[in-house]
């Protein structure tokens, strides 16, 4: 007897090709981050951010937007503020805001710091929240393009420099997480340092850019192997017992007996 279409073996080793290469993908990008990690100490990861154009960035300005009297701040919205932070200030001791602020520390195990250059690529990196600002700048020394050329990081809105490298991340307030911008500190009228055309990272970082996309791309296409169908075997219907046909008795009527 012939049968049409494949066996379940079949589709199996197609299942099991299909995923190789991504597979490979997964596990090469695993031992590239792996690598990056015990090269630097700390979780890296790099991906280009995407650029709203100017019309999306009007309609966003635009949808939502608010008069100016919705922000004006009165003087009612003053003593109102005031009366609360007094209210709190005498309910709270000042060991039990302690105890609360190390226990809401406590909660914290690291802090992820985004990097944003101008050239639009991100910069990802894991750390402590008791490790200070100047271990972030380490790192960026490490791998920027132009570690020589003298730079700094800030936030924004509004734009703050960040200059004390003194204090930890989470003093900060980056735990737990930040997003910080990077400019090289030029000098006016100097167009040496920082060429725009020049990428703002070094090539061997540049290459991990999406490799964590490739890595959940591997874990979602891990093939379900199923078991085989178990071959069905034709159920026989039961045997038909034959009935014997019943002998009918005879009975004689008692004039006959005797």
């Amino acid at each position: 007897m012939v049968v049409s279409g494949s066996s379940p073996l079949t589709s199996k080793r197609r299942r099991v090709t299909n995923f190789c290469s991504t597979d490979m993908d997964a596990e090469t990008a695993k031992a590239k981050l792996a690598a990056v990690k015990e090269r630097f100490g700390r979780e890296i990861h790099v991906f280009e951010t995407s650029v709203l154009s100017s019309s999306s960035k009007a309609a966003l300005s635009n949808e939502g937007e608010e008069t100016d009297d919705f922000y004006e701040f009165t003087a009612e919205d003053y003593y109102r503020l005031l009366a609360t932070k007094k209210e709190d200030k005498f309910l709270k001791t000042r060991k039990l805001r302690e105890a609360e602020e190390a226990a809401r520390r406590s909660r914290i195990t690291k802090a992820v710091i985004r990097i944003r250059f101008p050239d639009n690529h991100t910069l990802e990196a894991t750390f402590h929240p008791s490790e200070t600002i100047q271990s972030l700048i380490d790192l960026l020394t490490k791998v920027i393009a132009q570690p020589e050329q003298p730079f700094y990081i800030y936030t924004t809105p509004p734009k703050k420099v960040i200059n004390d490298m003194s204090l930890d991340f989470y003093t900060t307030g980056f735990c737990p997480g930040a997003i910080v911008y990077f400019s090289y500190n030029v000098p006016k009228g100097d167009s040496t340092v920082g060429d725009h055309t020049s990428p703002y990272l070094q090539e061997d970082i540049l290459s991990l850019k999406d490799l964590h996309i490739a890595i959940d791309q591997g874990q979602q296409s891990e093939p379900v192997v199923q078991p085989d169908p178990e071959p069905t075997v034709a159920a026989h219907p039961p045997p038909v017992e034959e009935r014997k046909p019943t002998e009918k008795k005879v009975v004689k009527p008692k004039w006959l007996k005797m």
